[in-house]
């Protein structure tokens, strides 16, 4: 694929960070995650990324984006200098992984996991959050969670993430994540409307999905090796 995407993907904040449109990130909400969650299985496939960021567990809002879609997003976080195509000795196809550490290099990993659950849930309490982010970083308490968001809202050069005060159909305050730019007060309200409350911990429903994406993605990956180790022995 070229280096060079459309004018349109290529705004900066103010910071000079740049500004991530919807679909880029959640690309990168789920490179962040799997490479968490299933480290055998990262970098991942143009494929798996696809099925991960259209999952139906742990994503805020489910999402129907087509693979040219999801290449795009992957294309413009390259462009962004947040992802890179990496090709592994045997491997039929290259894959992808993230490079956030080149624009935000001291990032902690509970700020890592928080951002992480940001980009791919939409704004949250930071309950919510202890209980979202325990497969990425365990946090001792939602007081450790709270200390941790101070430290992204005061973040350097930019903040990272941003209080909305409660209201518009939410009782208690809730963080949202600044990677796409500022968000307005009433955008802010807007999205908070449907009333959540502090999400339980994973359901059982919950946990068979992700472990049925993790098998979908251990398949493909023997997939791979055995049609590789077929073409070494010119079996067709």
């Amino acid at each position: 694929m070229s280096d060079e995407i459309p004018s349109s993907g290529n705004e900066t904040a103010s910071n000079g960070f740049p500004v991530l449109t919807f679909a880029e990130t959640r690309v990168l909400g789920c490179l962040l995650e799997k490479e968490a969650t299933t480290p055998d299985h990262y970098p991942l496939t143009f494929n798996s990324l696809h099925s991960a960021c259209n999952q139906s567990s742990n994503r805020d809002p489910v999402t129907d984006l087509g693979t040219d879609e999801v290449e795009e997003a992957m294309e413009g976080l390259r462009y962004k200098k947040l992802s890179m195509l990496v090709h592994q000795a045997g491997a039929r196809v290259p894959k992808c992984k993230h490079t956030i550490e080149n624009k935000l290099p001291y990032l902690t990993k509970g700020q890592q996991a928080i951002l992480c659950v940001l980009l791919l849930r939409g704004q949250q309490t930071a309950g919510e959050l202890r209980q979202r982010t325990e497969r990425l970083h365990p946090f001792v308490d939602v007081e450790k969670v709270q200390s941790t968001l101070d430290e992204m809202a005061d973040f350097k050069p930019s903040p990272l993430v941003k209080l909305v005060p409660a209201g518009g159909g939410r009782r208690v305050a809730t963080y949202v994540h600044l990677l796409s730019g500022d968000v307005a007060p009433e955008q802010s309200a807007i999205s908070a409307a449907p009333t959540r409350e502090v999400a339980p911990a994973a359901t059982w429903r919950e946990e068979m999905e992700e472990t049925i994406s993790s098998l979908k993605e251990e398949i493909e990956s023997l997939r791979g090796e055995l049609d590789d180790l077929k073409r070494n022995l010119g079996v067709e």
